[in-house]
């Protein structure tokens, strides 16, 4: 029987690299998921494959190397940076004499220890038993017993069996709790939607700064810290652009290669934070060598929870590090932003980032002309506080020709009998047509 892994212990990384169309390994990357779970590495072992061999996924010869230099080591944990099957996990675990975590156990390990949200925290045990119902078999020596006494008399049940449906009544148990806060956030955002407040999210691979750039908007103190994971709980905030505002800004939790399925349907209601926004700010670590590779692992992320369709701002980050580079905006041909080049640590163009921002939420507003009757002063000044006028004047019976700008979702809920018509045109609002 096995300990279950601890933070602390002494490691030792093995890094696998497999032939095409397996994922390119990162030994980096690896190596500080190691150090974000706690463990102290010891040592590295890499290996080449054209394939996973079936018993230890190793060929025998590597598999001998490694189990030598655990005993050299003292090592009391070995990492893998592939997905193990719990068979050959169980059998690397006989040879080396010592616990055997593959990468989707590193990486769950970590989101155990740094979900701080009860959402989060079931999310996290939702995605650990899923993942431990596949491997029951290893890690305790009595699983094969049977049960006996009053009422389990006859074929009786294995512990085994046992645990599986204790596991599987859990899973329940965390699906109906799960269930109830979807709901309960599918109506804060349909809220959200009814006061016709635009959210922006924050997405990205792990350690790209996104954290540090919502605090830099939001004006906030949550966590933020040079690892991978540091954050996983969905905050929102508000954050203040130029023209209409406010915007509900959400730091949603980072993306990673190979991503545990199993964490990804787990973290499915938070990530719908991401779906349901107005628009995606994809935040790029502009310092990283694989820069490329990390941004198509998101978008790759963003099609499997279904948000690929919302229109996305990317933003390259941490240029401080990258003595070539200048804040700037990149736009399309018509003009719109596509990008903005920034760094979130220094503050350096962060005002181009929200002028952006506000531009982006502003290619599906009107700008309409509409009078307004001298009794609708209360009106006049919610639009001024919303930031929508642009221009103003004052009629002969004293009301105001108001030029102003508005999302569709905003006109539809202040004028919710008026269909608004060719830009131009002035409408004549009267108490009756306003939507308080």
């Amino acid at each position: 029987m096995f300990d279950r892994h601890q933070g602390g212990e002494r490691a030792v990384l093995v890094n696998v690299t497999l032939a095409p169309p397996a994922s390119p390994g990162d030994p980096a990357e690896f190596a500080e998921l190691a150090a974000s779970a706690g463990v102290e590495c010891v040592g590295t072992l890499a290996a080449k494959r054209d394939r996973p061999d079936p018993k230890h996924f190793l060929g025998d010869g590597k598999a001998e190397e490694l189990k030598a230099l655990v005993a050299e080591l003292h090592a009391d944990v070995v990492l893998f940076d592939r997905a193990l099957s719990p068979a050959q996990e169980r059998n690397l675990e006989r040879l080396v004499g010592c616990r055997v975590l593959d990468r989707t156990g590193v990486i769950l390990d970590i989101f155990a220890q740094r979900a701080r949200s009860f959402e989060g925290q079931l999310q996290v045990e939702m995605a650990q038993l899923k993942h431990l119902s596949t491997r029951l078999v290893r890690g305790w020596t009595h699983l094969e017993r049977q049960r006996g006494g009053i009422g389990l008399r006859g074929p009786g049940e294995t512990q085994l069996e046992t645990d599986r449906r204790l596991i599987g009544n859990r899973i329940k148990q965390l699906n109906e709790k799960l269930e109830k806060l979807r709901r309960q956030r599918q109506q804060s955002a349909r809220a959200r939607r009814r006061a016709s407040l635009n959210t922006a999210a924050l997405v990205g691979y792990t350690n790209a700064g996104k954290s540090t750039l919502f605090n830099r908007l939001t004006s906030s103190e949550t966590y933020a810290a040079d690892q991978l994971f540091a954050t996983l709980d969905t905050t929102l905030r508000r954050m203040n652009v130029p023209g209409e505002h406010p915007v509900l800004l959400s730091d949603t939790v980072g993306f990673i290669r190979d991503l545990p399925p199993d964490l990804v349907a787990a973290f499915h209601a938070t990530l719908d934070e991401t779906k349901d926004a107005t628009l995606l700010l994809h935040v790029i670590d502009a310092s990283a060598e694989d820069m490329d590779a990390k941004r198509e692992e998101v978008i790759s992320v963003l099609e499997r929870i279904g948000a690929r369709e919302t229109p996305v701002l990317e933003v390259y980050n941490k240029i401080d590090l990258c003595p070539d580079l200048a804040p700037r905006i990149e736009r399309d041909e018509s003009g719109a932003p596509l990008a903005v080049w920034i760094s979130a640590h220094s503050g350096a163009g962060l005002e181009l980032l929200r002028a952006a921002i506000a531009e982006r939420l502003d290619l599906e507003k009107l700008v309409r002309r509409i009078e307004i009757a001298p009794a609708d002063g209360r009106l006049r000044a919610q639009l001024f506080e919303m930031g929508a006028v642009l221009a103003e004047e004052t009629l002969p019976d004293g009301g105001w020709l108001l030029e102003v700008t508005l999302s569709r979702s905003r006109w539809a809920r202040l004028f919710p009998g008026l269909s608004p018509a060719a830009a131009g045109d002035a409408h004549v609002v009267g108490t009756e047509s306003v939507g308080h």
